[in-house]
């Protein structure tokens, strides 16, 4: 189905101009219709659309804070160019070294370092704004690393969890947010304060395994 034939089923089911552009161009990204790297110029969208142009604007952000839009330089909004083998190839880079900062970090932890964990856990529960829970994300993981005492291992794996963010934001887009797995990150996190090192790597490399056959099955899905 493609943008126009989305625009006219959807137009009755919305109250705002913006929930309906946000809402149908979400559909069009995530079913592939608009594939990543399409431009998406305000102007023909609003007369796609029939609406103005700040519904479009407004839209489109929305759409940004959910990685499913980039605004690149001298190009403006474009379709997100995420791919099941840009996955994939992320994936396996952070299973390959997160384990490893986790099992050197482990034994240095502290009762405040598990306290700052429980508590970042705590505020992914309570946070409504999806935008903000890859930053909390990473400030999990992060504490949980930090005393691996190898500065370079540590900027690798920084570097990672913050492009983890864009996956994570698609994730719920696609997937919804019950993809956040917070029963596995409350599982790394007991078997790190029980000193369990072996346990904690194991659980993280599921967790980190299981977010790349999620994306993975959600891309075939959307080619059959």
């Amino acid at each position: 189905m493609d943008l126009t034939e989305l625009i006219a089923r959807g137009r009755p089911r919305f109250r705002t101009a913006t929930a309906f552009v946000e809402a149908i161009l979400r559909e069009a990204i995530l079913t592939g219709a608009l594939p990543g790297g399409t431009p998406l110029r305000q102007e023909e969208l609003a007369a796609s659309f029939a609406v103005s142009r700040m519904p479009v604007r407004e839209a489109l952000r929305q759409l940004e804070a959910q990685a499913l839009v980039d605004f690149a330089p001298h190009k403006g909004a474009v379709v997100t160019d995420i791919s099941a083998a840009d996955g994939a190839d992320h994936y396996a880079i952070r299973a390959a070294l997160e384990p490893a900062a986790l099992r050197l970090s482990l034994p240095h932890l502290t009762a405040a370092d598990f306290e700052r964990a429980e508590g970042l856990l705590a505020e992914m529960d309570a946070e409504p704004d999806q935008s903000r829970l890859g930053e909390l994300n990473r400030r999990f993981h992060l504490t949980l690393y930090a005393r691996a005492g190898r500065p370079r291992l540590l900027a690798l794996v920084e570097q990672h969890l913050a492009a983890a963010d864009r996956y994570l934001r698609f994730h719920f887009a696609a997937l919804g947010r019950d993809r956040m797995a917070q029963d596995e990150h409350a599982a790394i996190l007991a078997a790190a304060r029980a000193g369990d090192a072996d346990e904690a790597t194991r659980v993280l490399r599921t967790h980190i395994e299981t977010a790349a056959r999620d994306l993975e099955r959600f891309f075939a899905s959307r080619t059959d």
